[in-house]
């Protein structure tokens, strides 16, 4: 009886480890060409990078730059089977910068180069004297940084310490929606500006925020295989919200008695996703030559977003650091595996990304892989996204108001007027 049924998983083996394999060789297989064709169709994007210089007064509130990204970078066009699976085709992304060299303080935008007119229409359309000029890459300038390179380095991600649908808290609880007077103005952005614009020759500051139009899903909890949308999650949150404070009386009708604090976290989570939303991830850099590296600098960078926290609502956290702390956590806490050209490694891979502004559409050798593969792989960590509407995105990039007077902070000095219509030809 033993022999027989010895005999009989024996064959079923025999039967499946052909199947399996076959299986799992497919699956190698429709990975590799996913990421072959996307790579193909990546390659082919020409970027450019433009400099929007503001003008001296910005009069109008942050509401106008939500109207720039809605109207310019919101880009949701569907690709049907055949362009994503065969032609490899993704939807494009965008990468919103705020960039100091040498205290001078810089706003960039990288787009593919067949949308700068659309960028550049829209941006006037609500900075009429705002200036636009295409140029090169900032970043090259700085081919490597570590070891024998010249340059000290320092950069983070951030990642949001709530579920994507709560707020951070933005320009509109500042007031800045009821455009008051330049001398009442209570900017959130003016920290970081201040701090870009204070560093010495020799130093760099680069923040990026990458973005595409949302279309995030989320697991579906009681399900394998189901997906919903950010709208959905909305529900199932405000849901979980209310239901410790929800009763039934004899008529069944339902009672909802939420705490004070909590009366407000419904509607600003309503707020949210009734707004155009990005999948976003932003980056943070501080380059420097070795012999004006400032640490003090790196300890400040810390603390830029501070003022979007919102502690019954959302805020930033730092992730994915350049620092010994991140080491640990990739490579399992084993120290032997730190070595300087590890270190090295490291960072400049944390650098290429940057350059590439690569958030959604991350290189094969840099997927996650399960322990204890990942103990022997020099790898950098899957970047953190999150979901940020435009009120939100506003809200960390946008041109202050002339109250914030930054000598760093280039601007256009002048307004630009159209010669009369009745001049002789």
């Amino acid at each position: 009886m033993t022999n027989i049924l010895g005999n009989f998983f024996y064959n079923i083996f025999l039967f499946i480890l052909p199947i399996g394999v076959t299986m799992l060789l497919g699956y190698l297989a429709w990975t590799v060409w996913k990421h072959y064709v996307k790579t193909e169709w990546i390659s082919g994007i020409k970027w450019i990078v433009l400099e929007v210089i503001p003008p001296r007064d910005v009069l109008r509130s942050p509401k106008a730059m939500e109207l720039f990204l809605t109207n310019s970078l919101y880009q949701i066009a569907g690709k049907d089977r055949r362009s994503q699976y065969w032609k490899g085709a993704v939807r494009l992304w965008f990468s919103l910068e705020i960039v100091s060299i040498d205290g001078q303080v810089h706003f960039y935008i990288r787009i593919p180069s067949r949308l700068k007119s659309l960028v550049e229409t829209q941006m006037y359309a609500q900075y009429p004297q705002a200036q636009i000029k295409e140029i090169d890459d900032y970043t090259l300038a700085v081919p490597s940084v570590g070891g024998d390179s010249g340059w000290d380095f320092w950069g983070c991600e951030w990642k949001l310490t709530k579920p994507d649908v709560y707020p951070i808290k933005t320009y509109v609880d500042f007031g800045l929606d009821k455009d008051p007077k330049e001398e009442f103005k209570v900017d959130p952005l003016s920290p970081l500006i201040e701090l870009f614009g204070s560093i010495q020759k020799g130093e760099q500051m680069w923040l990026q925020i990458v973005i595409r139009a949302n279309d995030k899903k989320y697991h579906t909890i009681g399900t394998y295989f189901d997906e919903h949308n950010l709208m959905k999650e909305a529900e199932k949150e405000i849901s979980k919200i209310t239901k410790e404070f929800t009763n039934v009386n004899e008529n069944k009708v339902k009672n909802i008695m939420p705490s004070p604090w909590q009366k407000d976290i419904v509607p600003a989570i309503t707020q949210k996703v009734t707004k155009l939303t990005f999948e976003t991830g932003i980056r943070l850099c501080y380059v420097a030559k070795k012999e004006a590296s400032d640490g003090n600098n790196k300890k400040s960078l810390r603390l830029i977003f501070r003022q979007y926290d919102a502690p019954h609502l959302n805020s930033f956290a730092r992730t994915n650091g350049s620092g010994l702390a991140t080491f640990f956590q990739i490579f399992q806490g084993n120290r032997f595996f730190i070595s300087d050209k590890t270190r090295r490694d490291f960072t400049n891979t944390f650098l290429n990304a940057y350059r590439e502004r690569a958030f959604f559409y991350m290189p094969l050798r840099q997927k996650k892989l399960p322990f204890p593969f990942s103990m022997f792989v020099k790898k950098y960590n899957q970047p953190n996204t999150f979901v940020l509407n435009t009120e939100e995105l506003a809200t960390i990039w946008h041109f202050p108001g002339q109250i914030l007077k930054v000598p760093g902070l280039e601007r256009v000095e002048s307004k630009q007027a159209s010669p009369p219509s009745n001049l002789p030809i």
